[in-house]
């Protein structure tokens, strides 16, 4: 075995853990991948016999790669974002997809993580989910351990005050289809009865092609409602019930919906070809409703 052999094979035994903490920082399975691979290629031209210990090194390279990222986001979006999910056809989950959900985080979860700034994001993710000591966050976002503890500790109030999602996966099923079977019928009072009243809906598309942002049951259920139909292939998205919806035979938009105490507490469409096209490639996701 020569040495690039040898360093891709420590390398990928590091991987999963890596791609973990990019996808949480991230919420995008394509960034994080990007995020990885910029940390194999610093590896491959740093010299290892100065890097005490990998595993650490490359937790930091991915984390600032990851602040990087974020930062970059965050100059650029004028607009509300949905998070990228990981799908799996709702039609009995094989080994690869349970992997897949089990490597995931919910989307309710990604939405909170995504009004956090990039520094309380890294904070927590690294800290909470990670166990990485406050020193070492500390040296990635280049202040000290004190503040850095304030930032998670801030970042893990807005994250313990979100509600937590229904995990009773036929409890979702029933709430998702009462709600479209009201949606197609255009029966507003229906929809408002099945919509917790501070409910928020968030697309990436709209009626003039641009992204949308709803708040309050009434104003989602003007949105939603009036029957305007399209097929609908069941999902599981991290973990919640989700729709592919198509309309003459071609995909156009994924639907995710956060369940909390019986009610639509969220709604996240997604518009983007490439996602859609993505979770309707899946084996099994041809399945309609």
């Amino acid at each position: 075995m020569d040495e690039t052999e040898w360093l891709a094979e420590r390398f990928e035994r590091h991987r999963p853990r890596l791609r973990a903490v990019a996808y949480r920082m991230l919420g995008s399975p394509a960034e994080a991948d990007d995020a990885v691979q910029d940390a194999w290629l610093r590896l491959s031209r740093s010299d290892v016999d100065e890097i005490d210990d990998l595993g650490a090194w490359l937790t930091t390279v991915v984390a600032r790669e990851c602040l990087h990222m974020l930062r970059s986001r965050r100059r650029r979006r004028e607009d509300p974002d949905v998070p990228e999910p990981v799908a799996v056809p709702d039609a009995g989950l094989g080994p690869e997809q349970e992997a897949l959900l089990a490597d995931s985080v919910g989307l309710a979860m990604l939405v909170v993580l995504d009004r956090l700034s990039p520094a309380e994001r890294l904070a927590f993710v690294l800290h909470d989910m990670f166990e990485l000591p406050f020193e070492e966050i500390a040296g990635i976002l280049g202040r000290t351990p004190a503040a850095t503890r304030q930032l998670a500790s801030r970042a893990r109030r807005r994250v313990n005050g979100a509600e937590a999602p229904d995990p009773d996966l036929a409890r979702q099923r029933q709430v998702v289809d009462a709600f479209l079977a009201a949606a197609r019928a255009g029966d507003f009072d229906a929809l408002v009865r099945i919509l917790d009243p501070d409910v928020v809906l968030r697309t990436d598309f709209g009626p003039d092609g641009g992204p949308v942002l709803v708040r309050g049951a009434a104003a989602v259920a003007r949105q939603t409602g009036g029957g305007r139909g399209g097929r609908l292939h069941p999902v599981l998205v991290d973990g919640a019930v989700g729709a592919v919806v198509s309309r003459d035979g071609q995909p156009f938009a994924l639907l995710v919906f956060t369940v909390v105490e019986d009610r639509i507490a969220a709604i996240d469409g997604i518009g983007d070809p490439d996602r859609v096209r993505s979770v309707t490639s899946a084996p099994g996701a041809g399945s309609e409703r």
